[in-house]
C-alpha cells in the first residue's frame, strides 16, 4: 500500500533564508486579500524581503523592522556584557533603518527571562539600550516581558523617510558596488573574545569595541538617499552573503575585486591569515553596502562620514552569483558563507 504520509522536512534542510522564502510566499498570497478588506488609509510599498517593511501615510513613508538576540546564540557571558547586549540589539535594528535611508523614531522591546535572571543584569541591559537610544534619537515606547527557558530580547524599531527608500531590488548592471567604512573588525573582535591571540601582540581594543558596540550608519544612509542612491542594505550576515541577497533581489550577478575589499587595519595586524575571510564572510559589521551609477558614486566623495570604497560591479548574468577575483582577474574560489540561523 502506498505510503500517504508526506516525507518530513526539517527547517535545517531549508536554512533560514529558504524558510523565509517559503513563508513569504504564504504571506504574499494572503496580503492582497487582506489589503482589499482593509479600511486603513495606507499604501504598503515594501514588504518581506528587504531590510525593513515600508508604507506611506499622508505623504510620509514609515519603516518597521525587528531583530532578536538570544543568549547562547548571539552572545555569551564571555563575549558580551549586559550593557553591550542592550546597545547591540538596538544598533542592529537601527542599521536596518539606516540601510533604507531613514530616520529612526520609536522602539518596542520584548524580553524573555529565565526565572533566575538577576534584576541588576536587567538594569545594566537597559543602561546599554538607553545609551544607544539617546545616541540615535530613539524613544522606547513599550514592550512585553515573558517567562522563557533562555534569555532573549526582541526589538521592533520604526523610522520615517520622506523619499523612496533604498531597496535591494534596484541594483542594475553597470552599477558600481561600494561599502562604507571597513569590514572584518567585528568578526576579529569576536575571535579575540573567544580566545584567539593577536599575532603581533597589538592592541585589540578597537576590534572588541566594534563587535560589542557597533555604530549604525544612520547619517550615511540619509546622505546616500539624498545623493540619488537607489540600492542598499546593511552588512549584518556577512559581506558576500548580503551582496548575494542584493543580486538575487535584483536578478543580476556581481564581480568583486578582493584587493579592493577595505579590511579593517587592526584586523589585518592582529589576525593577518584570516582577516580577509572575516571581511568577506564574518558579518556584524553593520556597514552599508550599496550600488549606484559611476556618476552618483563619484558625487559621494567626501560626503559620507565613514567614507566608502568601490569594490566591484553589478553585472548581467545568473541571479545571485558573486564572483571574487584576484589582482590578475583570476577567480579566488571563495565560498559565499555568512550567518544562517538554521544552518550555522
Amino acid at each position: 500500500m502506498r505510503d500517504s504520509i508526506m516525507q518530513a522536512m526539517y527547517v535545517r534542510e531549508l536554512g533560514e533564508f529558504g524558510l523565509i522564502e517559503r513563508l513569504s510566499k504564504q504571506v504574499a498570497a494572503s496580503t492582497s486579500v487582506s489589503q482589499e478588506k482593509s479600511t486603513a488609509t495606507t499604501s504598503l510599498t515594501v514588504t518581506i524581503g528587504d531590510d525593513t517593511a515600508a508604507w506611506t501615510v499622508g505623504g510620509v513613508t514609515e519603516l518597521l523592522t525587528t531583530d532578536t538576540v538570544v543568549e547562547g546564540v548571539h552572545f555569551t557571558a564571555e563575549t558580551s556584557t549586559w550593557k553591550t547586549v542592550g546597545w547591540k540589539c538596538l544598533a542592529s535594528n537601527l542599521s536596518d533603518i539606516a540601510s533604507m535611508g531613514g530616520t529612526p523614531t520609536f522602539a518596542v522591546v520584548t524580553l524573555g527571562l529565565p526565572e533566575d535572571t538577576l534584576v541588576e543584569d536587567m538594569d545594566n541591559l537597559y543602561t546599554g539600550l538607553l545609551d544607544a537610544a539617546t545616541t540615535y534619537g530613539v524613544t522606547i515606547i513599550g514592550g512585553d516581558i515573558v517567562a522563557s527557558p533562555v534569555f532573549f530580547m526582541t526589538i521592533a524599531q520604526t523610522g520615517v523617510i520622506e523619499v523612496a527608500p533604498m531597496l535591494r531590488s534596484t541594483a542594475r548592471p553597470g552599477d558600481q558596488i561600494a561599502v562604507t567604512g571597513t569590514l572584518g573588525a567585528s568578526a576579529a573582535g569576536l575571535a579575540i573574545l573567544q580566545g584567539e591571540t593577536a599575532s603581533d601582540g597589538s592592541d585589540v581594543t578597537s576590534l572588541i569595541e566594534t563587535h560589542q558596540r557597533p555604530r549604525p550608519r544612520i547619517g550615511d544612509g540619509q546622505a546616500l538617499v539624498k545623493a540619488g542612491v537607489l540600492c542598499a542594505m546593511d552588512v549584518s550576515d556577512g559581506f558576500l552573503s548580503d551582496l548575494r541577497k542584493i543580486c538575487i533581489a535584483s536578478g543580476h550577478s556581481a564581480h568583486i575585486k578582493a584587493a579592493d575589499i577595505p579590511v579593517h587595519p587592526s584586523a589585518i595586524k592582529a589576525l593577518p591569515q584570516t582577516a580577509l575571510g572575516m571581511a568577506l564572510n564574518g558579518g556584524e559589521d553593520y556597514e552599508l553596502l550599496f550600488t549606484a551609477s559611476p556618476d552618483v558614486i563619484a558625487s559621494l566623495q567626501g560626503v559620507l562620514e565613514s567614507g566608502f570604497h568601490v569594490i566591484g560591479t553589478i553585472t548581467e548574468g545568473e541571479s545571485g552569483v558573486v564572483r571574487v577575483v584576484d589582482r590578475d582577474g583570476e577567480p579566488l574560489g571563495i565560498d559565499v558563507q555568512g550567518w544562517d540561523h538554521l544552518k550555522t
